[in-house]
């Protein structure tokens, strides 16, 4: 029976899937990202010590376990790909050439509640680049820049990737008088969920604001711009500190690089807080136009402070795509469609059981020559073995004979043919992927 929250796609849907993980692995190769995979978990301690993620961790044990492992032996599943990568920085930075650019595309588990789009194991996409002691502010800019690449080579609503600066907030906050600024951006973050008069009254209740110290943080939380002209609205809040100030300078040069290259993907939304508390600076989320109402597919950020071994310090910044949330929502609102459900272009018709290993040998030659081929399961009449191809939307099916023919099932086009010459359509090849 089915378990909430741990998807299990049809055939179709996961060729859309693995046609997604291509074109983004891809792209990612084209930046020069490298791979990597790291293992599903981690030490309890490293996961619970990087954010409000202890409801949402999963533990590992035997089930003829020992009974009651201390906290220093418990293991858990990850829950994102980011704090498994900074460990591995550490453990490897004799190995690694820095700066290190990487992709991980991995299983990832929460224990949420689950919804239309969120799981509690899904499939995530990462990109980071991490340095040495310190890590250029370039690599925040092209961060957006990878990811609109990415998603503008796939059949799915255009990605508008909203960024803010931890700095800015963080500044705003310190300039207001209010001194625990992390309770207020844990607050803020909640805006899209519960509401500006509940986050006001959060602010109030956890955060020791004023109401108009909250007034003020819902203003801030309400500018929005796709180019500069959002360093003028924070400036008439009337509020000063220099970590604001490096904020706003920071984030107009992610807006406007973005805003040079790829115009209508990168806007500032100074609403924008991510949970996590690792995040230092940048940050990032992601709405499918159209599909805004199930919030972001794509987030990250920049981390000073993540990974860390003694002296050494190695700061980065990344960004992950949500797949299986993506794809999730898509497949919820059939926005995404597949040509067939079968990689199968050919079906080799088998005339006679006793001819299987001459049809082996057509159906060998044309895999040789890269087109996707099996043989009929069964003798059956053509007419049935034509019936079972166009169950399963395979095109074509392959006559062997004195003179083989291949008959397009759809037109019902047919003509003679030899395994080591004929070709179909280049559309017909492989199964396509398309929007709604």
């Amino acid at each position: 029976m089915p378990i909430s929250g741990f998807p299990e796609w049809l055939p179709a849907q996961r060729i859309i899937e693995q046609r997604v993980i291509d074109r983004i692995r891809s792209t990612f190769e084209l930046y020069g990202f490298a791979p990597l995979e790291t293992r599903s978990v981690e030490p309890l301690e490293t996961l619970l010590s990087k954010g409000e993620t202890s409801k949402e961790v999963y533990l590992l044990h035997r089930l003829q376990g020992e009974a009651g492992p201390s906290a220093d032996d418990q293991l858990g599943l990850h829950f994102d790909l980011t704090v498994p990568f900074a460990r591995y920085v550490v453990e490897n930075a004799g190995k690694l050439v820095f700066p290190f650019r990487r992709y991980q595309i991995q299983k990832v588990w929460r224990g949420e509640r689950p919804q239309e789009g969120r799981y509690r194991e899904f499939l995530q996409a990462d990109i980071d680049v991490v340095n040495r002691d310190n890590l250029p502010f370039h690599y925040d800019t092209e961060m957006p820049l990878v990811i609109g690449d990415a998603l503008a080579g796939l059949p799915i609503p255009a990605a508008r990737i909203q960024v803010n600066n931890r700095k800015v907030c963080e500044g705003f906050y310190r300039g207001l008088g209010l001194a625990d600024t992390d309770q207020v951006l844990r607050t803020v973050d909640k805006l899209d969920k519960i509401g500006p008069a509940r986050v006001s009254e959060l602010l109030v209740e956890t955060a020791g604001a004023s109401a108009s110290q909250a007034a003020a943080c819902l203003d801030l939380a309400a500018i929005s711009a796709e180019d500069g002209s959002f360093v003028d609205a924070v400036r008439k809040l009337g509020v000063s500190d220099p970590l604001l100030d490096e904020g706003l300078e920071e984030l107009v040069r992610v807006v406007e690089t973005a805003r040079e290259h790829a115009p209508g993907l990168v806007a500032a939304e100074l609403k924008i807080a991510r949970g996590l508390d690792y995040y230092t600076g940048t940050v990032y989320e992601t709405q499918l136009r159209g599909y805004e109402r199930f919030g972001s597919v794509c987030s990250g950020g920049r981390y000073d402070n993540l990974a860390s071994s003694g002296k050494d310090r190695f700061p980065g910044v990344g960004i992950s795509i949500g797949v299986s949330r993506m794809l999730g929502v898509l497949f919820g609102q059939q926005a995404l469609s597949v040509s067939r459900s079968v990689p199968t272009c050919v079906l080799v018709a088998l005339p006679h059981e006793d001819q299987r290993v001459a049809c082996d040998r057509i159906a060998a030659a044309l895999r040789r020559r890269g087109i996707p081929t099996e043989v009929a399961p069964t003798a059956a009449k053509f007419g049935k073995q034509i019936q079972y191809a166009d169950r399963r939307g395979i095109p074509y099916v392959w006559f062997p004979g004195e003179q083989d023919e291949v008959k397009d099932i759809r037109s019902g086009a047919q003509s003679p043919a030899s395994a080591d010459s004929w070709a179909p359509p280049a559309e017909d090849l492989h199964p396509v992927v398309s929007g709604a």
